[in-house]
């Protein structure tokens, strides 16, 4: 039978200690070597050389001593000062930028509103990177100090390639953005990521997820995204692809043929119906300056009929596919976020409504559905997140995987 490769099992055992740091310090050896499930020594192997590479950092408490020797305890923590790195975010309407630090403390961060589906790519990647290196500078730091830079978008993305197959952000398929960003940020390697997958990482280190390593995050913004945490892992694809679940075939409201659920329950499809349906100058105005949404949230606090059915049957769309991911996963949290749920209960009570309609008596209470507002600065937050978490399992010094060529 053959053996496991000693050096990724060493990689994988420094990114669970490194985790378990980030997660629970300031945390003695011993919890850490609980919590991973990892031996007394390679604990403590694996935070020396930590502590030799400047990683993480010690104090004592001296109320807290040990009981075999009766000396303070040594907690450790995270160094903050060990990296830095920046997480963006691209909406249709604005860019937002975080810079972080090695535990993901927001030093500053920016916004920036544009309306980025009217700009071609390279005038999208050259305002990233104006507002990277502005963030950058606004936390006293310089670009020869940032080790990373994550940029979550919503759509279909490869992430191994840093190729975005399919965004609303984009007016082209196929766009190797990871590639444009790093040739102009001077050799600071860029990543990209499905804003989902970013939020659902946000989630699990700082967001209502804490603690939990399955459940899944759905989020409704002009696409539908689905992010996937299992056994404390982010699911993906061949390549890192993301799911979309806007892609997911449902029966439409007339209850003929089938249909994509982002054609139904979208923000994107959402807006497209209400201009529709709705008539007057006052109405035609909101949407042409971008604020259709904020006009059906308007309308939908005073029941307008048309807005309301409207919502039901996204809402009624979004239950059926989520009930299935619910029999699918059986996750004990689905997190619902994005821009759409700012319509409150006309749409999510039909959602959850239709959730427990379809759900098998033996499912219908292990999961807890939660609406969770995330502002757009979390997100980046979440993004910058995505590449400390790279960076974690990353050789280093003394503890990483040898580079294989």
């Amino acid at each position: 039978m053959k053996t496991a490769d000693p050096e990724l099992m060493r990689a994988i055992n420094r990114f669970h200690v490194m985790d378990a740091i980030r997660r629970f310090g300031p945390i003695a050896r011993v919890e850490i070597s609980d919590r991973t499930e990892l031996s007394a020594t390679t604990v403590s192997a694996i935070t020396a050389a930590l502590l030799d590479d400047g990683l993480i950092i010690t104090h004592q408490l001296g109320g807290i001593r040990d009981a075999a020797r009766g000396r303070p305890r040594v907690m450790l923590e995270l160094n903050p000062a060990a990296a830095y790195v920046v997480g963006v975010k691209l909406a249709p309407d604005q860019i937002t930028i975080a810079t972080t630090n090695f535990r993901a403390d927001v030093l500053s961060s920016l916004m920036l509103p544009i309306r980025l589906q009217r700009q071609p790519v390279s005038v999208i990647a050259d305002l990233v990177e104006d507002g990277i290196r502005r963030c950058i500078t606004d936390a006293g730091l310089t670009m020869d100090q940032i080790s990373g830079v994550c940029i979550g978008l919503p759509g279909v993305v490869e992430r191994v390639a840093g190729i975005c197959r399919a965004s609303p952000i984009f007016g082209e398929n196929d766009v190797p953005f990871a590639a444009e960003l790093t040739a102009r940020l001077g050799g600071v390697v860029a990543t990209i990521d499905s804003d989902v997958n970013l939020v659902t990482l946000a989630e699990h280190w700082f967001g209502q997820a804490r603690g939990l390593d399955d459940f899944l995050v759905i989020s409704v913004e002009l696409g539908l995204g689905l992010g996937i945490m299992h056994n404390g892992e982010l699911f993906r694809g061949a390549n890192g692809l993301s799911p979309d679940l806007g892609d997911l075939m449902v029966r439409p409201p007339s209850g003929n043929g089938s249909a994509r659920l982002a054609s139904v329950a979208s923000e994107t499809s959402i807006l497209a119906e209400a201009r529709a349906c709705l008539t007057g100058t006052e109405h035609e105005h909101a949407f042409r300056l971008g604020r259709g949404m904020e006009k059906v949230v308007e309308l939908a606090t005073t029941r307008e009929p048309h807005i309301m059915a409207l919502l039901e049957h996204a809402g009624e769309a979004l239950g059926f596919a989520i009930a299935n991911l619910i029999t699918l996963f059986a996750p004990p949290k689905v997190i619902l976020a994005g821009a759409t749920l700012a319509a409150g209960d006309a749409l999510v009570e039909p959602l959850r409504r239709t959730v427990g309609e379809l759900l098998p008596p033996s499912l219908a209470d292990v999961a807890d559905i939660v609406v969770h507002h995330w502002s757009d600065d979390i997100w980046a937050r979440g993004a910058a997140a995505m590449t400390l978490r790279d960076l974690y399992g990353a050789p280093w010094n003394t503890t990483g995987p040898a580079v294989h060529r």
